[in-house]
C-alpha cells in the first residue's frame, strides 16, 4: 500500500498555489498600470495611438491573467478540500528489536519486546512454556518452533 504525503508536503500543490497567486498579481499589476497610463494621457490630451490602442490590449491580457490566477486559486481550494476528505492512515513504526541474551534462549513474544528484560530467577512465559512442553521420546529436539515472523529469531 502506498502512502501519500500530507498536502502541506506536496510540491505540486504549492507550485499551483504560488503560480496562481503570482499570475493573478502580475495580471492585476498590468491592468492597473495600463489603465492608469491611459487615463492620465487621455485627461491631459497627450495620448498617442500606442498608449491607447496597445494599452487596451495589454489591459485585456492582464485581465486574462487575473482570471487564470483566480481559477488556479479555486483549483487549489478544491484540491485542499478533497485532500481533507481523504481518510488518514496511521503509519506506525515496527516494534523495537532487542537481541536475545546468552542467558535467555527463548523467543520473547511480540508484546514482550518493549517489556524489561527478565533474569534467570524470573523466566518469562515463553520460556516456561518451552520448558513445560512434552518432548517426543524418539526425537532429541525441542518442540517445533513457531513460524510467526514477527517474533525475534531464536539463538541456541
Amino acid at each position: 500500500m502506498t502512502t501519500r504525503p500530507p498536502l502541506s508536503r506536496s510540491i505540486p500543490f504549492w507550485v499551483l498555489l504560488v503560480g496562481s497567486v503570482a499570475t493573478a498579481a502580475v495580471g492585476a499589476w498590468l491592468v492597473s498600470d495600463r489603465l492608469g497610463i491611459m487615463t492620465a494621457t487621455l485627461n491631459d490630451g497627450t495620448a498617442t495611438g500606442v498608449e491607447v490602442y496597445v494599452g487596451q490590449s495589454v489591459a485585456v491580457l492582464g485581465a486574462i491573467l487575473v482570471g487564470a490566477g483566480v481559477v488556479g486559486l479555486l483549483l487549489t481550494l478544491a484540491v485542499a478540500t478533497a485532500a481533507s476528505l481523504r481518510p488518514r492512515t496511521a503509519v506506525s513504526s515496527p516494534p523495537a528489536y532487542t537481541a536475545p541474551t546468552a542467558a535467555t534462549s527463548a523467543v520473547p513474544a511480540a508484546e514482550d519486546l518493549d517489556a524489561p528484560a527478565t533474569t534467570d530467577a524470573e523466566p518469562n512465559d515463553a520460556r516456561r512454556d518451552l520448558e513445560d512442553a512434552p518432548r517426543d521420546a524418539d526425537a532429541q529436539t525441542a518442540p517445533a518452533e513457531d513460524t510467526d515472523l514477527t517474533k525475534a529469531p531464536a539463538t541456541r
